[in-house]
């Protein structure tokens, strides 16, 4: 295959794709209160609100994935987002602190059967290998990092060149992650101290600017936030930087 690098932001193609997005973003965000009011009665609003904001999120996702993909030259073909069950391992060392000898030998004569299926948000495969994982969030806490990490942790037992994203629309991490606006993002004391317990090295993306309110939802008029268009550049240049070593 014969690669063609090209610079997308001269690219008047993903540009329109870049508006696409953020079209979707306004009409979905200003229409999702009323929406979610309608369908109460059938559903909690509060769940109506985070499954359509979950959709958006991890739609949004696999769409920069991919015109990061075609922005290096890689072609539409080579690239799926299938999401196929990671099956994890026992870890075999695991044995060792298992004391009961019995128990020990069960386990030993049944090893097969002993694995963790395992997926996330977006399983990204290039010419059918797992290259990627990212997990989609409205939002992200710290409290919510830990398990994220925990899953990438795992499924990097299984791919140890997996590259791995938290793709947030919004920042609830502390620090300045919702400075997207910045050059360099140096991230906050608790998330750096969750971090250094794992041999993750984690990307993370955030969309809109200005951290996470409880009492301020951007679904809100009023609290409405601004989905630009060189968020999502800077979300392409993270994905082009992940996916030029995939070429």
């Amino acid at each position: 295959m014969i690669v063609i690098y090209f610079d997308f932001m001269n690219s008047l193609q993903i540009k329109k794709e870049l508006q696409y997005i953020i079209a979707d973003y306004q009409e979905f965000i200003k229409s999702i209160d009323d929406k979610a009011k309608k369908k109460a009665s059938e559903r909690a609003y509060g769940g109506i609100l985070r499954s359509e904001k979950g959709t958006f999120v991890e739609k949004s996702c696999k769409k920069l994935i991919e015109l990061s993909w075609l922005a290096l030259g890689g072609e539409k073909e080579q690239i799926s987002f299938e999401k196929q069950i990671v099956k994890v391992p026992l870890n075999k060392s695991y044995l060792n602190n298992i004391a009961n000898e019995q128990v020990r030998n069960w386990i030993k004569e049944n090893i097969k059967d002993f694995y963790y299926n395992l997926k996330v948000d977006v399983h990204t495969y290039i010419n059918d290998k797992f290259v990627l994982a990212v997990e989609c969030k409205t939002y992200t806490e710290n409290a919510m990092l830990k398990r994220i990490l925990v899953d990438f942790s795992l499924l990097q037992k299984t791919s140890p060149e997996l590259s791995c994203v938290l793709f947030q629309l919004e920042s609830q991490l502390g620090g300045d992650y919702a400075q997207i606006h910045q050059e360099i993002t140096y991230g906050s004391y608790s998330t750096h101290t969750l971090l250094s317990y794992f041999d993750v090295n984690l990307h993370i993306i955030t969309l809109l600017e200005g951290e996470r309110k409880v009492d301020e939802p951007i679904h809100k008029k009023e609290f409405f936030k601004e989905l630009k268009e060189s968020h999502l550049e800077k979300a392409i240049q993270v994905f082009k930087n992940i996916l030029q070593s995939k070429l």
